[in-house]
């Protein structure tokens, strides 16, 4: 990086020989010259490896039959273990159920850290939180990677979970403030690059799991302790690259030929102000996009947790051309729509995944109310609508609504950033960002919940398999109907909730956005910093490269649906 300290830069603050560390913010600002288009593939680098956490599921299998492929002869634990004893059970294989709460923990934690450690961040700056970010999810694979040498699950729990979550965390908020500053005139893409990178990160890990496995497993290991190791490893390289490739503008910068609109736009949505991030908990309209995103999110997220089986149920033979229901087929013919169903599933990632930069990019000319209304009411006829498709038979209609579903719940994540800035301003965007997730975990549970259990509660009814969901999704119209009044209710901010001058001014202080950065001989303070093109295009090979890897495996699986 070129951002270096100088002579001048031994003298700070009156504060002694010592300035900047590596990692402060201070060291970060990009001087005149500089290509902000070198920032979202940093993003990216961090989002594609923390975005692991949507395909640890390929290691459930392996890893709940961890001993008897050792040749102990060990059975899954059984009921008389118990939940909390398959935590520190080292003598029977765990259930795949207490092996998903993996899955959850990850995400609870995640809304958690980014809550709590959101303020910070802003303070911080991007390139700490990135490091801190991969010092957890890496570390934390790690520490899994010696639970299941040990088979003690609660160390996995530990490591990957809590350890891992708060790098998820993290990871996740860390490049929001940053592109949105670099991208005042298309906030909504700029957070769409990095947020797709999160879609994506299974596309790539799951794949590259799959084959380390394979390549690692012997008669008597599944080798996913050693690719915990080495992904770890990977992940440590590109994170790390991803968190020095952060860099942040100076204090006042604006793109070349770009007129921020006036502070009394025809758009009154989007302000010219800033709230700060401890005064959010009390203004209803963070509240009311906390609900909006919570009802978006449970509703996909229902959907995605259950794709796979709701397909095979609701086709059963006709996957494979086979008049049948699923209760009657053979286990070669369900063998057989399962590969079709993981086809489906692949499908459903790339929507996801193009949904995430789509539906944002998009929102930069709808609006972001009125992006958000379209995902609620489009979503809302879609769910309405499955059930008819189902009971016609019409795969291709059913399988192109839930793609368009899916791509609205990705593009939910990626779009919401870019609402807060419009409504909150962009000072402290980040954090209050951060304690918005807390929409995410609580979505991760109710979504899953009310799909798996109304499931349940049907087939405890004598209700047809390829009819069980049928009510789901007619509550999961009902949730989106509450986010959509919601969103409606949205509207732009009363005066008491801003900062002052002063309270701003003091918070860029505290946050080292100030002009006595020039004082300290660092190439954000003036100094001219004209960025190669070929190091631009280097950067996005970098990220470019592994991504179109994962589409590629993708498409390869999504190819078993339509063949």
């Amino acid at each position: 990086m070129s951002s270096v300290l100088g002579e001048k830069g031994m003298q700070v603050g009156g504060k002694g020989a010592r300035g900047p560390g590596l990692l402060d913010k201070e060291r970060i600002i990009a001087g005149p010259g500089f290509n902000r288009w070198m920032v979202p593939p940093a993003a990216l680098a961090i989002h594609l490896c923390i975005g692991m956490a949507y395909g640890f599921s390929v290691f459930w299998l392996p890893l709940s039959k961890q001993l008897s492929m050792a040749g102990g002869g060990a059975a899954t634990c059984g009921n008389d273990v118990g939940f909390i004893g398959e935590w520190f059970a080292s003598n029977c294989d765990w259930h795949i159920s207490t092996l998903g709460w993996m899955f959850t923990l990850f995400f609870l934690i995640l809304g958690i850290a980014a809550a709590v450690w959101g303020g910070w961040l802003e303070r911080a700056g991007p390139r700490k939180a990135g490091v801190v970010a991969a010092v957890c999810w890496c570390g934390g694979m790690l520490i899994s990677a010696f639970g299941i040498q040990q088979h003690q699950f609660w160390l996995m729990l530990l490591g990957s979970g809590v350890i891992g979550g708060a790098g998820l965390g993290l990871g996740y908020i860390s490049p929001v403030s940053t592109l949105i500053k670099w991208f005042p005139d298309r906030r909504g893409m700029a957070t769409g690059m990095a947020i797709m990178g999160f879609g994506g990160g299974a596309m790539i890990g799951s794949p590259l799991a799959v084959d380390l496995m394979k390549a690692f497993s012997t008669p008597t290991s599944n080798g996913v302790a050693t690719t915990f190791v080495v992904m770890a490893i990977i992940y440590f390289v590109f994170m790390i690259g991803g968190a020095f490739g952060y860099r942040v503008p100076a204090n006042g910068w604006k793109p070349e030929g770009w007129t921020p609109p006036a502070a009394k736009s025809t758009n009154a949505m989007i302000t010219q102000r800033h709230v700060h991030v401890k005064r959010v908990w009390g203004i209803p309209q963070f509240w009311l996009i906390w609900m909006a995103l919570t009802m978006n999110v449970s509703a996909g997220i229902g959907v995605i947790g259950m794709a796979s089986p709701m397909l095979q149920e609701v086709f059963g033979g006709n996957l494979i051309g086979v008049p049948l229901k699923f209760g009657e087929l053979s286990k070669e013919q369900l063998a057989a729509i399962a590969t079709v169903a993981g086809g489906f599933t692949a499908l459903l990632s790339l929507f996801n995944i193009g949904g995430r930069f789509f539906w944002a990019s998009m929102s930069d000319f709808f609006g972001r109310k009125t992006t958000y209304t379209i995902f609620f009411v489009l979503g809302g006829i879609l769910y309405a609508s499955l059930p008819g498709f189902a009971g016609t038979g019409n795969k291709l209609l059913f399988v192109a609504a839930v793609c368009i579903i899916l791509s609205m719940y990705g593009g939910g994540f990626s779009t919401v950033p870019a609402y807060l800035a419009d409504i909150f301003g962009t000072q402290f965007v980040g954090a209050i960002h951060g304690r918005l997730l807390t929409a995410w975990s609580t979505a991760g549970i109710v979504g899953p919940v009310v799909v798996n259990y109304m499931r349940e509660y049907q087939l405890g009814l004598g209700i047809p398999r390829s009819q069980v969901y049928n009510q789901t999704m007619y509550i999961l119209v009902g949730m989106l109907v509450i986010g959509l009044i919601c969103n409606l209710l949205v509207r732009p901010l009363p005066d008491k909730y801003f900062m002052t001058e002063a309270e701003l001014a003091e918070e860029k202080r505290l946050a080292h956005e100030k002009a006595a950065a020039a004082e300290a001989g660092m190439a954000g303070a003036g100094t001219e910093e004209r960025t190669p093109v070929a190091k631009v295009w280097l950067a996005w090979l970098v990220v470019g490269i592994p991504l179109a890897w994962g589409v590629y495996r993708t498409l390869i699986a999504a190819a078993k649906f339509f063949s």
